[in-house]
């Protein structure tokens, strides 16, 4: 009943101004990212890399540092297992049947059909399972201030199974598109660059897709 009932969505989505104050408290992930890389590194980082779902974990760790014009910012969509409309949930993929539309009160990229219904997606991660992303994106995508990509869910599963035997990790799905990006930029840096991924999520709610996708 809209007279007497609200409901709040769990990322930078829905009316103004609920993007902005979901985005104002996840910000901490920023502020404390930037305190903590100049004690360690005595510098600011050359890249951020965070995953996108509705988009609350990647808009938290980039707010902080949208100012800073040399440092760049990667977002990581579902690309699930293709391209066509269903087959993933990569809303800036626009052969994939992302375009501009309307969901939840909110006006930004949406998967759609040929006739402009939301359209059916598919991600690995539930997290990042969904039609629609936070207008701020929408809005750093055309600006051109972030870029978005698409990593698929095999590379998301390996990625998940490198970061847990190398660092004794295990992380969600939903990051490990984030971490799957990784490999496609590092051998390009020097060594003195920095990177800083976001572990947006732990992955023990992850243990029974994981026991069926690699057959434990």
């Amino acid at each position: 009943n809209p007279e007497n009932t609200h409901y709040l969505l769990g990322s930078v989505l829905g009316p103004h101004p609920y993007p902005m104050m979901v985005r104002d408290f996840q910000s901490v992930i920023g502020k404390e990212a930037r305190q903590q890389i100049l004690q360690k590194e005595g510098k600011l980082p050359d890249y951020l890399i965070a995953c996108v779902g509705g988009g609350s974990n990647a808009i938290g760790l980039f707010y902080e540092f949208l100012n800073e014009p040399d440092i760049k910012m990667v977002g990581v969509e579902a690309g699930g297992f293709g391209m066509q409309v269903g087959e993933h949930a990569a809303r800036f993929l626009s052969t994939g049947g992302g375009r501009i539309g309307v969901l939840q009160g909110t006006r930004s990229y949406v998967l759609q059909d040929t006739r402009g219904q939301v359209a059916a997606t598919h991600s690995i991660s539930a997290g990042l399972d969904y039609p629609s992303i936070g207008p701020e994106h929408s809005f750093l995508h055309d600006q051109g201030r972030v870029e978005y990509v698409s990593v698929t869910d095999d590379e998301a599963l390996e990625a998940l199974q490198l970061l847990a035997r190398m660092e004794g990790i295990i992380p969600a799905l939903e990051s490990s598109h984030a971490f799957a990006y990784l490999p496609k930029i590092a051998p390009q840096l020097s060594r003195d660059q920095i990177i800083i991924v976001n572990l947006s999520g732990r992955g023990d709610k992850d243990v029974g897709t994981l026991v069926e996708k690699l057959g434990l």
